[in-house]
């Protein structure tokens, strides 16, 4: 049989195939470079960007749970300056497509960051991240709130030329609702979810595993969850989805696509397996082999409900 087709179409924009990394888990890129060719990718996710430098939270910023991890980096990162200095050369010789994730306090932030990124043609997309729960200004607010995103979105609309994502959080009554209102201010593509709250304690301290009290939970513990909401979204708007949340095998892409996904994002499971998303290529091309699927995009929607 011929080998099937992973390549997909997102937003006009063209990936290899649809695995691509979530934001925070591999910092620019560089440390996986280190594992395996960057062009294996559908695409590359950066780290949160924010007009500013941030430091993040001190440690201890991660923990490990049943299933999963609690994070609280607080968005770390080298700010929009150094960011298109430092990190974007070395982003643009890559052979993949490069999104960069936006992060900020305020409305103007989201657009001061996206302005200065609507020059560089080597970006193919930006994230727009609407729903960390780690963060004490510009985290849930946006996410959580129709009117909000969707005059955030709006607003970055009018600087960034290229596909506009908008990264869902969980943490609210109606993620759909909110999808919804982002298509319909100009979002492109949704990306679902992000990470859910959660904290642990640890019982000989009696404090909280992260000096932020709280943080984001992420991996396979939220896997149903995230199903649930791309289902959810799916049925309500008509631009593409990513699905997001606990992904660490083939089968695992497989269930998101069905519901709706055209894209996914690994994350957490990099932590634990860096080579992570070669050996999942792997797997899903012998899955569409088996299913005798010329191409992966043969995968999306088809989940056949009771």
């Amino acid at each position: 049989m011929v080998t099937p087709n992973l390549s997909i179409t997102l937003a006009g924009c063209h990936l290899a195939n649809p695995i691509m990394t979530a934001s925070g888990c591999c910092g620019y890129g560089e440390e996986l470079a280190e594992i395996f060719p960057i062009s294996k990718l559908g695409a590359l996710v950066t780290k949160t960007i924010t007009p500013e430098v941030r430091p993040g939270h001190p440690p201890p910023r991660t923990a490990e749970t049943h299933g999963g991890m609690i994070n609280a980096i607080g968005l770390a990162n080298v700010g929009i300056d150094r960011f298109i200095s430092e990190k974007l050369p070395w982003l643009s010789q890559q052979k993949t497509a490069v999104v960069v994730n936006v992060g900020g306090k305020t409305v103007d932030d989201y657009v001061a960051v996206s302005e200065a990124l609507a020059p560089y043609d080597s970006v193919a997309m930006i994230e727009l991240n609407f729903g960390c729960p780690n963060v004490n200004e510009g985290g849930l607010e946006f996410g959580a709130n129709g009117a909000m995103a969707a005059r955030t979105v709006a607003a970055v609309k009018r600087v960034f030329p290229r596909p506009v994502i908008v990264k869902l959080t969980p943490n609210v009554t109606s993620i759909s609702d909110i999808a919804v209102a982002v298509e319909d201010a100009g979002a492109d593509v949704v990306s679902v979810i992000n990470s859910l709250v959660g904290m642990t304690v640890d019982v000989s301290s009696w404090k909280p595993t992260v000096t932020f009290n709280r943080g984001g939970l992420t991996g396979p513990a939220i896997l149903p969850i995230a199903v649930a909401m791309v289902d959810a979204c799916y049925q309500r708007v008509s631009i593409p989805i990513i699905g997001i949340g606990g992904i660490a095998s083939a089968m695992d892409v497989v269930q998101f696509m069905l519901v709706g996904a055209s894209a996914v994002q690994v994350g957490t499971s990099l932590f634990v397996h860096p080579d992570g998303p070669v050996r999942i290529l792997k797997d899903l091309t012998a899955y569409l082999k088996s299913r005798k699927l010329a191409s992966v995009t043969e995968l999306i929607g088809k989940v056949e409900k009771y």
